[in-house]
């Protein structure tokens, strides 16, 4: 079938193209083909590549070829796909079935050589097991591939003389068992299946194909030599002995040529299982990873045992390399060998570089961009010393740097919406700020300018009482203004942590008397009681800072409490903490505000007794200052009625040398 497109199918959405990957010359015109197809289509294209055993029989120049040709299909935005297995036919027809293939496209050579023995085509065998889905042949008129060539030195391998030594003792053991069988009266039949069974164990535990087709040829001779009358010659008499030697030859054969298949697809499994492993292991410990640096360490970690080979990923966020535990002056030496030039193209092109690609295609190091959606993150560089990366692995590893890359954009997504809550949080708490200054402290300034108006104006007129009424007005507005200018600017450093704590050993009990020194005038309203400890205790403590937790909490006790009520400081300590309780005989604090009363600007339902609206940031700074010096801060319920402050404070035990 041409590829002979027409206007209604290349109006035709949704359309998914295959097409096969090859070391042959002409498989490059064969993904032009597709890709033309597609972007025609507009459809999406799969290069798919079957690795089958003659991979590793491959030349340098096919694989070579091969891997141009991978480059190629990528360079076109083609999806590479490799999986493994003999039959080449029936895996790309299986994946056509499964990944809802669409189109397929594939070349057909039109050399016409005759040979003895005609052997199919892909195209031959690929249109029986397709016949669902639409095939495209592309012609190609001038081939000079040939397909033999890997096959026959894959079958030509040298064997090794530890596999010829093991030939030939395995012979001698199986004609020592087939003489022991004759003595004992088996018949020949007996002996002809050891030494089948010999051959069976020779394709197995031997690397060469040479071995076990010397070993059904020699077991046919051992046996004519041996058994055959008469004994130790190569002359048999009987009449069925040559279709007897010939069946023996031709099962034999059979019997070590699927040994060794089945031994290939093991071993080749085995590798897939494993190559497989590590790529779900990378995509587990990945995920678990913390930061980029661990990513970053993981993916490097996987490349290595995929590969076995040196790699190092350039984060170009932290602009530096990473690499694993340097092991050798070796592993530095490579470092410095990377180049820097390459990289700088790898980032701005986001596209692959070094040995085997366009650019930089004579250099020892592979650079793979490592990036995102819209970002590109660093690059990783693997060194291959002059060897090509088996498709299915570079599959694998290209997995693998592709959930890196997931992974580290995440992770930077992640930081970013976390700095914007940040942000957001930290403006909406200016936004807070501002209208809770504009709004509560327009009261105070508005009575302090009344006031000092007043007295300016009308001083002369206005007798003493009124005077130092006005005067004491005025004091205490300023007092609460400073107090809360105070609490602004110490929560803002705590929050920030550009507040350094300067710890000074203290008595408890003068902390507590200079608190009550700065607190305002309504105390003499209420009676405050101090229970305090009956021996001297020394806290360690940034004094300035805990005097402000109890002004706080006393003017708190003050606010929320009707006038005659009791305050009550008592002070108590365990083993390491001086325990510190402030308390009152109030209204309470309501159960759904306890979880947020320490929050900033949380101010509750709670009515104040003065008329005068807080900003709710006197009890966050307490916990502010508290948690700074390691202790905590909490609130309960005064029996009957009323509220508790806790907190302690870090003790210093004093020793006296008499």
């Amino acid at each position: 079938m041409a590829v002979n497109l027409n206007e209604s199918q290349i109006n035709k959405k949704d359309e998914h193209i295959l097409v096969g990957l090859s070391s042959s010359p002409s498989n490059e015109k064969i993904i032009l083909t597709a890709y033309k197809m597609a972007k025609a289509f507009n459809g999406t294209l799969t290069a798919i590549y079957v690795q089958t055993e003659d991979l590793n029989a491959m030349d340098e120049v096919d694989k070579e070829r091969l891997q141009n040709n991978i480059s190629f299909a990528e360079k076109l935005g083609a999806k590479i796909v490799t999986i493994t297995g003999e039959n080449v036919p029936f895996q790309i027809s299986e994946y056509a079935r499964l990944s809802n293939i669409t189109k397929i496209v594939v070349g057909k050579s039109s050399n016409n050589k005759r040979s003895l023995i005609k052997k199919q085509s892909l195209v031959d065998q690929l249109m029986p097991l397709v016949t669902n889905i639409e095939m495209y042949i592309v012609p190609d008129s001038n081939v000079q591939y040939k397909e033999g060539k890997v096959l026959l030195k894959r079958k030509t391998i040298i064997p090794s003389f530890k596999d010829i030594l093991f030939t030939v003792m395995l012979l001698i053991i199986e004609t020592l068992i087939g003489y022991l069988f004759m003595k004992i009266g088996f018949t020949e039949s007996n002996i002809i299946m050891v030494y089948i069974v010999g051959v069976l164990v020779t394709a197995i535990l031997t690397n060469s194909q040479i071995c076990w087709i010397a070993s059904s040829v020699l077991s046919v001779i051992l046996f004519n030599f041996m058994f055959t009358f008469p004994h130790f010659s190569l002359v048999a008499y009987g009449e069925g002995y040559p279709i007897t030697f010939a069946v023996m030859l031709i099962v034999s054969l059979i019997t070590g040529s699927i040994s060794n298949k089945m031994k290939s697809q093991v071993k080749k499994s085995t590798e897939t299982a494993y190559r497989t492993k590590i790529l779900f292991d990378a995509n587990q410990l990945i995920q678990n990873a913390k930061n980029d640096e661990e990513i970053i360490g993981v993916t490097i970690s996987q490349i290595k045992k995929l590969l076995d080979k040196e790699t190092f990923v350039y984060l170009s966020k932290n602009k530096k390399y990473y690499t694993k535990v340097l092991e050798s002056l070796e592993e530095i030496k490579d470092l410095e060998e990377v180049s820097n030039e390459t990289i700088q193209l790898v980032l701005n092109k986001n596209m692959k570089a070094g040995y085997g690609t366009e650019y930089y295609k004579n250099d020892k190091f592979a650079y793979i961009p490592l990036s995102g959606n819209k970002n590109i993150f660093g690059v990783v560089v693997i060194k291959l010393k002059q060897n090509q990366i088996e498709p299915f692995e570079n599959s694998i590893m290209l997995s693998i740097i592709g959930e890196c890359s997931l992974a580290i954009e995440n992770y930077y997504n992640l930081k970013e919406k976390e700095l914007n809550e940040i942000l957001a949080k930290n403006e909406q708490v200016r936004a807070n700020l501002l209208r809770a200054i504009s709004h509560d402290l327009r009261t105070p300034l508005t009575s302090i300018m009344g006031n000092s108006d007043n007295l300016l104006v009308n001083s002369k007129s206005l007798d003493e009482e009124l005077k130092m009424q006005m005067y004491s007005e005025i004091y205490e507005d300023s007092l609460w203004l400073l107090n809360l200018v105070e609490n602004i600017l110490s929560i803002t450093k705590l929050e920030d942590g550009k507040i350094k704590l300067n710890y000074t050993t203290e008595l408890v009990d003068d902390i507590i008397d200079e608190a009550l020194k700065h607190i305002n005038k309504n105390k003499i309203k209420h009676s405050i009681i101090v229970k305090r400890f009956k021996d001297l205790l020394l806290v360690n403590v940034d004094v300035r800072l805990v005097i402000q937790v109890f002004i706080n909490l006393i003017d708190n006790a003050i606010k929320y409490t009707p006038e005659g009520s009791t305050i009550i400081i008592s002070v108590t300590k365990n083993e390491s903490k001086v325990i510190i309780n402030v308390i009152d005989n109030g209204p309470g604090i309501k159960d759904m505000d306890k979880n947020r009363i320490f929050e900033m600007f949380y101010i509750g339902d709670n009515i104040i007794v003065d008329g005068r609206k807080s900003l709710g940031l006197g009890l966050s700074l307490c916990k502010s200052i508290i948690n700074a010096h390691g202790c905590e801060i909490k609130v309960s319920d005064n029996k009957p009625t009323g509220t508790i402050f806790t907190f302690d404070l870090p003790i210093k035990e004093v020793t006296i040398h008499e």
